[in-house]
C-alpha cells in the first residue's frame, strides 16, 4: 500500500513531467532553448537524459550533468536522488564501476537525508551490483542482503523478486551453486505471487545459468524457454533476445542441430529492426549464427559471422563474448585443416583469459591490503584513544593531589609497561596477520594456477588434439590404404586417444572438477577410487557427518590436497598394500585420519626433513590453523591425524 501510494502522488503532481516525457527529442531541445531556470528545465533535463539513453549515452550524460549544476545552484534537494540514480546507470552501462560507486552513496546519502525509504532500497540494490562488478565480495554480499531485508520491510513487492535474482547471480558467481540456486527459485516465486514479471525474468535467467553451471542442461534448457515465453508476453525485448541466445549455445553444446536452427532463425527475425538490441547482445548473435553454420557445414558463413562478431567485441572490449569467439574460431579453423589459423585464435583466447585471470588477481589483493589497511588505521585509533585517557588519567592526578608525587610517578611507571605490552601485542598480531596474508596468497595463487593450468590443457591442448583427431579420421575417408598401412593409422588413432586420455588425467589431478562442482566428499571418493584402479594401493575412504556439510571452497580444497599428499607419500615411500582415509565432521569440528600399513619411519626426522611435499602439508595445516599429529615407528605403519575448526 505505501508504495501505490506514493506511485500515485508522483504522477498526480507531475503533469508537466509526465507531458515532457512523451515528447520526442526534438521537442524538448525547442523547449530548453527558452526554459526558465527552475525546477521544470531540471524535470526537462532529465527527460532529455532518458531519452538519449539508449541512443547516445554521451549526450545522455551531458544532459544529466547539466541537470546535476542546476539542481545544486537551486538547491533542489528532492530532485537529487533522481539525478544521481541516472548517473549509476550510465556510468554502469560505461563500465566506469568505480564513478558508479562514487553517485550511488550519493544517492544512498540524500536517501537517508530524506528518510525516503523506497529510493534507499533502490539505491542499496545498486550499491551492491556495483560491489558486485568491482568483485568486492564482501561488500556485495552485505549489501546484497541488506538491501533484501530493507526491500522486505517496506513491503516493495515490485522489487522483492529483482533482489532474489541477484542475489542468485552473485552466490553463483562465488560457486556458493545450492544457495544460489535457493535464491533463484525464491525469486521466480515471489515474481509469480505478485506478478513481477520483470524480477520473474532477472531470477528464472540466473536459475537456469545455475543449471548450467552444475550441467544440467535439461533443467536450463526448460527455464530459458520459459524466459522466452514469458518475455514475449511481457514485451521485454532484451529478456527474448538472452533467451535465444542461450537456448542457441545450449543446442549447439548438445548437439540439437533441427533446435538450433529454428532458434537461431527466430532470433535473426526477431533482431532484424531492432534498433536498441545491446553491442552485447549483436556479438553474441553473429556467434549463434556462426554455430548454426558449422552444422550446416557451411564453414566459410561460420568464420564470416564470427570475424563478425569479434570486431564487435573487440571494439567494446567485451572480454565476455572476445573469449567464446576466439575459442570457436580457433575450433573452426582447426576443423577446417587450418591450424595456424587455429592457433592464432587460440593463442588470443589463451592470453585473454589469463588477462582476466590477473586482473582479477589484482583486484582481489587490491581489496586484501584495503581491509588490511583500514584494519591498521582502526586500531592505530583504538590505541591513540586508550593513550589519551591515560594521559587524562594522570593530568587530574597531578592536579588534585600534587603530595602525592610517589604514587603518581608509580603509576606512571606501570602505565609505561603497559603501553609497552600494548605496543609488543600489537606487533606480534600484525606479523601474525602477514604471515597469514602471506600464505592465504601463496596457496590460492598456487590453486589458481593449478586451475589455470588445468583448464589450458583441457580446453587448449584437448581442443587440439580431438582436431587432430577429427582431421586425421577426415583424411581416411580421402585416402587409399594398403591393409598394413590402415593398420598402423587405426594404431596412430589409439595413440591419440591415449594421449587425450593421459591428458585429462593430468588435468584433472591438477583441480579436479569434482571437487568445484560437487564438494569435498565426491572429490575425496574419485581420488580414493582412482587410486584403487591403479593398483598402486589400495585405500578404504570413510566419511562422516560430511554429506550435507557446508564447507567453503578454500578450506575444502587446501584439506583435498593435504590427503593427495599424503596418499602420494604413502604410495612413493611407505611400501604400503592398504590405507585408510577417514574424515568425520562434528559440529564445527573437523577430524581427518590417515593410515597405512607401509613400514613407517622415526618421526623425529621429520624436524630434518626437506622435502618440499611434507613442507607443503606443513603450510596448508598452518594456514588452517589447524593441527596435525603424526605416530609412526619402523615396521609399523603410520598414522596421521588433522584437526580443523572450520
Amino acid at each position: 500500500m505505501p508504495g501505490k501510494l506514493i506511485a500515485f502522488i508522483v504522477i498526480f503532481c507531475s503533469g508537466f513531467f509526465a507531458k515532457a516525457q512523451a515528447m520526442p527529442v526534438d521537442s524538448l531541445l525547442l523547449l530548453l532553448r527558452t526554459a526558465k531556470e527552475d525546477t521544470n528545465k531540471i524535470d526537462l533535463l532529465q527527460n532529455l537524459e532518458k531519452a538519449y539513453f539508449n541512443v547516445d549515452n554521451d549526450s545522455a550524460l551531458y544532459y544529466n550533468q547539466a541537470c546535476e549544476k542546476l539542481i545544486d545552484k537551486l538547491n533542489a534537494t528532492n530532485k537529487k536522488h533522481t539525478c544521481y540514480h541516472e548517473f549509476v546507470k550510465l556510468y554502469h552501462a560505461k563500465y566506469d564501476y568505480k564513478t558508479e560507486l562514487a553517485y550511488c552513496l550519493k544517492a544512498i546519502a540524500v536517501a537517508k537525508q530524506t528518510d525516503n525509504k523506497f529510493q534507499q532500497a533502490t539505491s542499496y540494490r545498486a550499491l551492491f551490483n556495483t560491489y558486485h562488478n568491482l568483485r568486492q565480495n564482501d561488500s556485495a554480499v552485505k549489501y546484497g542482503l541488506y538491501s533484501l531485508q530493507l526491500t522486505k520491510s517496506i513491503h516493495d513487492t515490485s522489487n522483492l523478486a529483482t533482489n532474489y535474482g541477484n542475489l542468485c547471480w552473485l552466490y553463483k558467481d562465488l560457486t556458493k551453486i545450492d544457495k544460489a540456486i535457493d535464491f533463484g527459485e525464491e525469486g521466480v516465486a515471489v515474481g509469480k505471487l505478485y506478478k513481477d514479471s520483470v524480477g520473474m525474468l532477472i531470477s528464472m535467467n540466473n536459475l537456469a545459468n545455475c543449471y548450467l553451471t552444475t550441467n544440467q542442461d535439461e533443467k536450463a534448457i526448460e527455464l530459458f524457454k520459459e524466459v522466452l515465453r514469458v518475455g514475449k508476453q511481457v514485451k521485454r525485448r532484451r529478456s527474448v533476445r538472452v533467451a535465444l541466445i542461450n537456448l542457441g549455445t545450449l543446442y549447439y553444446s548438445t548437439g540439437n542441430g533441427t533446435a538450433l536452427n529454428q532458434t537461431v532463425n527466430e532470433f535473426n527475425e526477431f533482431v532484424k529492426d531492432d534498433n536498441l538490441m545491446s553491442r552485447s547482445d549483436e556479438a553474441f548473435g553473429k556467434l549463434i549464427n556462426g554455430q548454426n553454420f558449422i552444422f550446416q557445414k557451411q564453414f566459410s558463413k561460420a568464420e564470416q559471422e564470427f570475424q563478425k562478431g569479434i570486431a564487435i567485441a573487440e571494439a567494446d572490449s567485451n572480454m565476455n563474448s572476445m573469449l567464446d569467439l576466439y575459442n570457436n574460431m580457433s575450433k573452426l579453423k582447426f576443423a577446417m585443416h587450418d591450424f595456424k589459423g587455429g592457433n592464432f585464435y587460440e593463442v588470443k583466447w589463451s592470453n585473454l583469459d589469463q588477462h582476466v585471470r590477473e586482473q582479477n588477481l589484482a583486484e582481489y589483493e587490491s581489496e586484501l591490503n584495503v581491509k588490511y589497511e583500514t584494519g591498521k588505521k582502526e586500531g592505530q585509533i583504538k590505541l591513540n584513544n586508550l593513550e589519551l585517557r591515560q594521559k587524562t588519567n594522570l593530568n587530574y592526578l597531578f592536579a588534585g593531589a600534587v603530595a602525592s608525587l610517589l604514587m603518581a610517578l608509580l603509576l606512571g611507571y606501570r602505565t609505561f609497561k603497559q603501553r609497552q605490552e600494548l605496543q609488543k601485542q600489537r606487533i606480534t598480531e600484525l606479523e601474525t596477520e602477514k604471515k597469514l596474508t602471506a600464505a592465504e596468497a601463496v596457496l590460492k595463487g598456487e590453486e589458481q594456477e593449478r586451475g589455470r593450468l588445468a583448464k589450458d590443457l583441457h580446453d587448449g591442448l584437448g581442443g587440439m588434439l580431438s582436431g587432430i583427431k577429427y582431421s586425421l579420421h577426415m583424411l581416411k575417408g580421402n585416402l587409399i590404404m594398403t591393409p598394413e598401412n590402415a593398420q598402423a593409422f587405426e594404431r596412430s588413432i589409439d595413440m591419440l586417444d591415449s594421449s587425450i586420455q593421459e591428458m585429462r588425467r593430468v588435468a584433472h589431478n591438477m583441480m579436479p572438477e569434482a571437487l568445484v562442482k560437487f564438494g569435498l566428499d565426491t572429490a575425496l571418493k574419485d581420488f580414493c577410487n582412482d587410486v584403487n584402479q591403479s593398483g598402486a594401493l589400495e585405500v578404504n575412504y570413510q566419511s562422516i557427518g560430511l554429506k550435507d556439510a557446508v564447507i567453503s571452497q578454500t578450506t575444502s580444497i587446501t584439506i583435498y590436497r593435504i590427503i593427495q599428499e599424503l596418499i602420494n607419500n604413502t604410495m612413493k615411500h611407505a611400501k604400503a598394500t592398504n590405507a585408510i582415509v577417514q574424515i568425520t565432521k562434528t559440529g564445527d569440528q573437523l577430524s581427518v585420519t590417515v593410515e597405512d600399513n607401509g613400514k613407517g619411519f622415526d618421526t623425529n626426522s621429520l624436524a630434518l626433513s626437506k622435502g618440499i611435499g611434507w613442507s607443503n602439508i606443513q603450510n596448508r595445516v598452518e594456514f588452517l590453523n589447524g593441527r596435525m599429529d603424526v605416530n609412526s615407528q619402523p615396521d609399523k605403519g603410520t598414522s596421521v591425524l588433522l584437526e580443523i575448526n572450520t
